[in-house]
């Protein structure tokens, strides 16, 4: 697990707001997309593929989880995304869910997004990871628990 030391960590509260502001950047595209929330792309096993998230994009998770009442990664059922409720079948962040759930996974909202059309908005979730001495994109079910445990 790589080391999320709060006390290593400029400001969390500045970098959150600014991965929300990506996010929202990323919905102002003029890419057709359309989530059903069918959730095919959450079954990780299923689907051999699983998000890789900045530290940014963790933290803003984490806080997302906290805010469903959660204080830990919630344990993942039948290969699932950890993050998708057993209960509702909904994911529990769902307005908060990384930029890779939003761009790269689910073919019944119509496909991968084209690197190119969001490179720039990469560009920025990697200079939020660097100014929060993150090391590069994670797997989600890790950066998110790992960021869980900075919070406390």
């Amino acid at each position: 697990m790589k080391n999320y030391r709060k006390d290593r960590i400029p400001d969390q509260d500045e970098a959150v707001r600014e991965i929300e502001q990506i996010y929202r950047d990323l919905a102002e595209r003029p890419i057709d997309r359309n989530c059903t929330l069918q959730t095919e792309c959450c079954q990780f096993k299923r689907t051999k593929i699983v998000p890789y998230i900045t530290k940014g994009e963790a933290l803003l998770a984490a806080k997302a989880v906290r805010a469903a009442g959660r204080k830990e990664m919630p344990e993942a059922v039948d290969g699932a995304c950890p993050l998708l409720n057993a209960r509702s079948g909904k994911c529990m962040i769902y307005k908060q869910r990384p930029f890779g759930c939003r761009t790269h996974f689910c073919e019944a909202a119509g496909g991968p997004y084209g690197r190119g059309e969001v490179l720039d908005l990469i560009r920025r979730l990697e200079a939020v990871d660097a100014r929060l001495l993150g090391h590069g994109p994670v797997t989600l079910p890790v950066a998110v628990k790992a960021a869980l445990l900075e919070l406390r």
